[in-house]
Order: structure tokens, then sequence, then C-alpha cells
């Protein structure tokens, strides 16, 4: 299958950047948004909106989810109601344990579930540079495959459905702990008088630099956070990590700090508006 006809669940800021994606790859796209005004714009890359779940997967071959958390995953997948055998290719960020929710309903509806969380914010959905973390039966590998080529630059997969969840909720762990101790560096400069900048300088081209150092510090040195990974969908992820840590039988000091922070940041600013950077506001001395 070279061409399939996908439906898209979702179309937020991540699953609009992938319907483009998918059209600049030549799928035809019909897509499905509870805001319905948030899918419109689409119409002008050849998106079929449609009015429910189940009028977009009429006649598709592949459907894939893009939603906020596993209750509007399980919502959207049971309304819609696709056709069984239907490759779903679940690529919204749940937790360890909503992959068993996820794989019941698959069950009960007779789809084959490929778990596919993916890697990356606004911008690489927009280019189509998402990494994909694929996981399921290995004979959904050549129906997912166009999907996947469309939305990202790398495919891996790793093992049975779960398995790709499971290694999401790992790198999540990593991005929200280095945002986090990032904001500490830098609103530890600001306190002790210095320059934050100062601090992004210093590790510059050493081997504790990274690109992502450089660019969430400027958006906190700035005091400005447009979104690339929102702060709502940040502290979910931070939960998730949480109950990923306590399956794992992992430690959870350094998760629930992590959680701390971001809800503390979620306090001081307006959420829905910000990125993940904003967490430095949980760190900023309070004036007055």
């Amino acid at each position: 299958m070279t061409t399939p006809v996908v439906a898209l669940l979702g179309t937020g800021t991540m699953g609009s950047a992938m319907a483009r994606s998918m059209r600049r790859a030549g799928l035809p796209v019909r897509a499905w948004n509870r805001t319905r005004s948030r899918a419109e714009p689409l119409r002008d890359v050849g998106v079929v909106v449609t009015d429910s779940p189940a009028e977009a997967v009429q006649s598709a071959d592949v459907v894939v989810t893009m939603l906020f958390d596993i209750v509007g995953v399980l919502d959207a997948i049971v309304e819609a109601a696709p056709a069984p055998g239907t490759p779903w290719l679940q690529t919204s960020t749940v937790g360890v344990t909503d992959v068993h929710r996820a794989a019941g309903v698959a069950a009960e509806l007779g789809l084959v579930l490929v778990d596919s969380p993916v890697l990356g914010t606004r911008q690489p959905a927009e280019s189509g540079d998402l990494v994909v973390l694929a996981s399921g039966p290995d004979e959904a590998r050549g129906q997912a495959a166009p999907v996947f080529d469309a939305i990202g630059s790398r495919t891996l997969w790793v093992g049975p459905a779960g398995n790709g969840t499971r290694l999401k909720m790992v790198a999540n762990a990593w991005v929200l702990s280095l945002t986090t101790a990032l904001a500490q560096s830098v609103a530890l400069a600001e306190g002790l008088g210095l320059d934050p900048q100062s601090f992004l300088d210093a590790i510059a081209g050493g081997g504790t630099d990274t690109p992502y150092a450089h660019i969430k510090g400027s958006a906190m040195i700035r005091h400005e956070y447009p979104v690339a990974f929102g702060l709502p969908a940040a502290r979910k992820d931070a939960g998730l990590v949480l109950e990923a840590l306590g399956a794992a039988g992992v430690p959870e000091v350094l998760g629930a700090a992590v959680h701390r922070i971001l809800s503390t940041a979620a306090e001081r600013v307006d959420p829905a508006a910000v990125d993940l950077a904003a967490a430095v506001e949980a760190l900023r001395p309070q004036r007055g």
C-alpha cells in the first residue's frame, strides 16, 4: 500500500502539522477535531474535514489518533468504530497503563494497534521531521510506513505494542528534566546578579552543550514563551512519567520535583498560552 487513505482524529498543534506533512507526501487525509474550527484551515491543503470521527474513518485504510490524553483517544476511536482489521496508529502521548486500555479497545473493535508516539514538537511536526517510536505487530509495518515516512525523519520499531509508549516516557523524562534543570541555572544566574546569557556562553561548544539549551534558555531570558511544547501538555506528561517511574520501581524524587516545578509554573502564568520554557517562572524569586 503506497497511498493509503488516512483518517486523522485530532487536529491540534501536532495533529494539524502532521496532516500537512501527510498531504505534502500525497496521502489523502480525512480529518476530525472536536472543535471543528481548528481543523477548517486544513482544507487549504486538500484535507477533507468531517463532522464526526465515524465520518472521518469511512473508506479509510489507516486511522491515526493525535489527541491530548487517553480519555480523548478512546472516546474518539470508539465513536469512530473503524472497520475491523484497520491499522490504528496511536501517536498521542499516553501513559504506560493507558496502552493496556487502548489494546483492550483495539481488541474489542478488531483493530490492529500500532502504539507509535512521536518525539518532537511543533516545528519538526510541521517539517515532517518527527521521530516515530513504533511498536506493534510486524504485519502492520507496511501499512503504517507511508504515514510514518510522511510525518517523520526516522521510525524506530521497538517491539510489541506498548514499548513505543514506554520509550516515550524514558525520552520525556530526559526532556522535562533537562528543561527544568536549565530553568534552575537561568534563575540562579539571575538571582546571583549575573547575566544569564553568560551561562549559555560558558557551556557553548563543550561536552554539556546542546542546541536545545540555547533555544529554551534564550526564551527564558527574554521572558517570551512561544508555544512549541505547551506547558499543559508538559505538566500532563510529567504526571505520566511519574506513573512510569512508579511502575518501574525507580525512585520518583527527580520526577516529582519536575512535576512540582511545572505545576507551580502553571499557577504563575497563563498555562494555555506558554511553552514548557515557562518552567523558569516557578524558580524565579517572587517579588513583593
